[in-house]
């Protein structure tokens, strides 16, 4: 690998927390509609606390405000300007611009700027409190500019390694993301069959393919409605689909053979086969053996191959590991 370790680690980190940015600006956002558009009501920190099961943020939520009621204002705050949550969109997005700041010789101009634009906007945006009214379409106009830097990014970044480390960082993260949503949503809907057929029972299965944007596509494939083994089907196996878990780790094993060859070697390249493997099963396999255990094994794996970049390309240990998996 010719790009130095610092460069590749910092390439791979500036997309891992922009990508962060888009995931939980598109959660929240879908929330806030979810529940204007849906019919019948959630109780309470329903609609809420799956949002910080799916951003791994529960822990950290809890002993931020002991005892308080997960409420839509709290874990807005939580998830968006909090700053002792190293996965909310402010430290997430700061984060991203300071990497590539340090990279700046290695991504093209535009790149920069529209980051450094991004930053300056939402830093000034976010000094006061985001309002709930006002949240949804703040997080629109931000998921916004983050596709208009990966339209950037395609139109004016050299391929090469650094664009490989920036597209492995895009795509895991959006892996172990996409793993969650899905394995977080489908444990929430499915177990109430009363409420299947219902409208609140639609407006739940199109709010998860929207919090991956996917719900037309998704209605474009499949005409017979939002049945919950087409959803995981589609999520889970569908190639096409640009969040999808073997899109992804297809996209990933591509990246990898950029930087090493065509056959990656050591603890990635193997990881990057086991998790090919894990997703050489039928949908009926997986739903069989339980779509929990098949997405626990899927987002560990993940975890473990980002362990395994970190030893081979960035010359850290796996506890060093900056993400919140």
């Amino acid at each position: 690998m010719a790009l130095l370790s610092r460069i590749a680690d910092t390439l791979y980190w500036m997309s891992r927390y922009l990508e962060r940015v888009d995931n939980t600006a598109r959660l929240l956002e879908i929330n806030l509609l979810h529940l204007v558009e849906a019919e019948e009501g959630q109780p309470g920190s329903a609609p809420w606390r799956p949002l910080l099961a799916i951003s791994g943020s529960e822990e950290a939520f809890a002993e931020r405000h002991p005892g308080a009621e997960m409420t839509a204002a709290r874990v807005i705050r939580f998830l968006t300007q909090e700053r002792g949550n190293s996965n909310a969109i402010h430290p997430s997005l700061r984060l991203a611009r300071e990497n590539a700041r340090v990279v700046r010789d290695r991504i093209s101009k535009e790149m920069w700027q529209a980051l450094n634009d991004l930053w300056l906007g939402v830093d000034r945006r976010l000094k006061t409190a985001l309002r709930r009214e006002q949240a949804a379409a703040f997080y629109a106009s931000l998921r916004s500019e983050v596709a208009r830097f990966h339209g950037l990014t395609d139109s004016t970044m050299v391929r090469g390694e650094a664009h490989a480390f920036y597209r492995l960082g895009t795509l895991v993260e959006r892996a172990d993301m996409s793993a969650r949503i899905l394995d977080v949503k489908y444990h929430t809907l499915l177990p109430d069959l009363s409420m299947v057929g219902s409208p609140l029972d639609y407006y739940q299965w199109a709010a998860l393919l929207k919090s991956l944007s996917g719900f037309e596509a998704y209605r474009r494939q499949y005409h017979g409605g939002l049945r919950p083994g087409d959803v995981a089907e589609f999520v889970v196996f569908e190639a096409s689909f640009p969040r999808s878990l073997r899109f992804c780790v297809e996209g990933i094993g591509e990246a990898l053979r950029t930087v090493s060859g065509e056959a990656p070697p050591g603890r990635s390249g193997e990881a990057v086969r086991e998790l090919s493997e894990l997703l050489g099963v039928s949908t009926a396999t997986v739903l069989e053996q339980g779509i929990h255990e098949f997405l626990e094994r899927f987002i560990a794996q993940v975890a473990g191959l980002n362990a395994a970049l970190g030893v081979e390309y960035f010359e850290v240990y796996p506890e060093a590991d900056r993400c919140a998996m």
